[in-house]
């Protein structure tokens, strides 16, 4: 028996098939998520070369998820990631905490022995091996603090981008049909990169602000009214801090609203490539980058006034208060209230002080670029699928493929429907030809069927149970869908066409291909089964890539099909010897033939007329031609656009 006998016999014996034998559902065997086991995965290094192997990756996915509760501030809400990678992030934490301690122990050692040196009691032998192991120790632990805090950004990177692609997945097309794809991937890089930084980092610059805490206690030490006089400059800090938090938010929101511009303009720019240079239209689209662009410019050039406004007033007011302290101390010294060791030391922690300060910019404009980024990223998790499982949702077991649209009504906007009060019944193996004008709802009618959107009124029912009543996964595998425009992806052949199995085997697939007539063009590629094709497969001709879709679709082996104008962009001669693989593939399964071609039409046992959204007529093909004016009418408009 050939593969495609195999692959067909399965739909016979089971009703259902995804695949050979237990990779059904019908046939009690295992779900496909838990059969993820490329054939071609022979060791650990081509799990990972393989994109398709079903391999689960290294990286585990997230362990926890943002909190679901928009009115809580962002970093509560981001938390729980940060959270769930506790155990390095406060290594990394404590271990910094320790370098930075005994950092500052340093100078309290100096100053005792600068003050011994001075008085002539003592050598500086001992001072300079407890300051070389306070170095040492300082140094290792910084070294590993470091390398466990880069691992703990990275981690939650990945956490962050996996979240928010996971739920991109799950959302509905109405989000994408008003959402633009360069906003989502903005989103998804550099607004999850500003989110991670001030997470992981901000940290780590608190805890240098409380080793700024642990030298102003040395300074109270040495002498409380020199340390009063260090600290006369905090206020004003605390009163530019404040300043700069108020108005860098609003610049960081817009910056990174105009950088999503340009990466929508980019994307559209690089997926519409063959269109603007069909048109001649490159200065035209370099132009419009060239504002976006301007307008991003003309945002960081603001956030740098801004910063260069307040800046200085966060990095030199520290300098105001080391002369006080040399003004000050250096008098005391003189009148012997202080020993030179300890205005050295003094001047030290002052030093040490500094470094809060100075990254008290740096973390303000860091938590407010984080804030705008997560904001925008809230937005989009924060969104709502339109299409979910029900609670109690089944799957969907032995298929036979009984469809039925009862008084069905949809509209994308509300003021303009599409399916009108429609009703529809499908016999079980039955092959219908949905026949319309352009905009009369046949695609629509294949989007419902699939539950890419809910319709308004009215309900679909699959062998008499309520599409909206099983779980979307059983239904989007019952149903295979070949659409006019055959999406690839950047994979090899033979990859695109097991894209809903990947366990399956060469023969399989070449089996698939065969039926869809396109295993002669793929032997003739480079590489053949295992050629790499370019993104979105435009390095094939438009006939090719539907073949090879039709190919995906039939290895898929759904009990219901869709064929949504699948051979529009194949040559009618190429057309010609598919069909007979399309009749074989069609006798064992409920088929809707969206067409516009006679000779597509003929495929089909019957024709449904559709006409604004309402069926108009319904019959053999024989007998509309007799009986429907509007069916001849359609045929007559097809014949001179498409037909040649």
């Amino acid at each position: 028996m050939t593969g495609w006998e195999t692959i067909r016999g399965t739909v016979t014996e089971s009703g259902y098939a995804l695949g050979l034998g237990a990779g059904g559902l019908g046939d009690g065997g295992p779900r496909y998520a838990e059969t993820m086991t490329h054939p071609r995965t022979t060791d650990g290094d081509d799990q990972f070369a393989n994109p398709l192997g079903g391999v689960r990756s290294r990286y585990p996915g997230p362990r926890a998820r943002i909190a679901p509760h928009p009115d809580w501030t962002w970093w509560r809400r981001i938390l729980p990631v940060i959270a769930s990678h506790r155990v390095t992030f406060i290594l990394a934490v404590v271990l910094t905490l320790v370098s930075l301690v005994f950092q500052t122990l340093v100078p309290n050692v100096l100053a005792r022995a600068l003050n011994v040196v001075v008085s002539g009691h003592g050598s500086l032998r001992g001072t300079v091996v407890v300051t070389l192991v306070f170095g040492a120790v300082a140094g290792v632990t910084g070294l590993v603090s470091r390398a466990f805090l880069y691992r703990t950004a990275f981690e939650v990177e990945a956490d962050l981008r996996s979240l928010i692609y996971e739920h991109l997945t799950s959302l509905s097309f109405s989000f994408y049909d008003r959402i633009q794809s360069g906003q989502l991937i903005s989103r998804a890089n550099s607004d999850i990169r500003s989110v991670q930084m001030y997470s992981t980092f901000a940290p780590l610059i608190i805890v240098q602000s409380l080793i700024g805490v642990l030298a102003f206690w040395f300074m109270i030490r040495l002498n409380v009214t020199l340390a009063l006089v260090a600290m006369v400059v905090m206020p004003i800090l605390y009163v530019v801090g404040l300043k700069m938090r108020q108005v860098l938010f609003p610049i960081s929101w817009v910056t990174q609203a105009r950088l999503a511009d340009v990466a929508t303009l980019v994307d559209e720019n690089v997926n519409g490539i063959r269109v603007v240079k069909a048109f001649a239209q490159e200065e035209a689209e370099i132009n419009r980058l060239a504002d976006a662009a301007e307008r991003v410019a003309w945002a960081y050039e603001t956030d740098a006034r801004i910063r260069g406004k307040w800046s200085p007033w966060v990095q030199n007011l520290p300098q105001v208060a080391i002369a006080l302290v040399l003004g000050v101390g250096g008098t005391m010294v003189i009148h012997a209230q202080l020993t030179v060791g300890d205005i050295l030391a003094f001047t030290a922690y002052l030093v040490m002080l500094q470094a809060p300060f100075m990254m008290l910019g740096q973390l303000v404009m860091m938590g407010q670029r984080a804030k705008a980024s997560a904001e925008r990223i809230f937005e989009v998790l924060d969104e709502t699928p339109d299409i979910l499982d029900r609670p109690g949702a089944e799957d969907l077991t032995r298929v036979r493929g009984e469809l039925e649209f009862d008084h069905v009504t949809f509209s994308y906007r509300v003021d303009t429907p599409i399916v009108r009060d429609l009703s529809l019944h499908i016999a079980p193996g039955e092959r219908v030809a949905l026949v319309g004008a352009t905009g009369s709802g046949k695609t629509t009618l294949a989007r419902l069927l699939t539950r890419f959107y809910d319709p308004q009124g009215g309900v679909i029912r699959l062998d008499g149970q309520d599409i909206s009543n099983v779980t979307l996964e059983s239904l989007r595998r019952a149903v295979g869908t070949v659409t006019d425009d055959a999406f690839l992806f950047s994979l090899s052949v033979r990859d695109n066409v097991a894209y809903a199995r990947p366990d399956a085997s060469l023969d399989d697939v070449v089996a698939a291909a065969r039926a869809a007539g396109a295993h002669d063009f793929i032997e003739e590629l480079p590489k053949g089964y295992d050629t790499v094709i370019g993104e979105r497969g435009y390095t094939l001709s438009g006939g090719q890539r539907q073949r090879l879709a039709i190919a995906r679709t039939l290895l898929a082996n759904p009990p219901v099909l869709i064929l949504d104008d699948a051979t529009s962009a194949i040559d009618v001669h190429v057309e010609a010897t598919i069909y007979q693989a399309l009749r074989e593939l069609m006798a064992t399964r409920t088929t809707l033939i969206i067409a516009h071609r006679v000779s597509t039409i003929a495929l089909a046992d019957r024709v449904v007329v559709l006409d604004e959204g309402r069926v108009r007529a319904d019959g053999r093909h024989e007998d509309l031609l007799e009986s429907s004016e509007l069916y001849r009418a359609i045929l007559a408009h097809a014949e001179d656009s498409v037909i040649p």
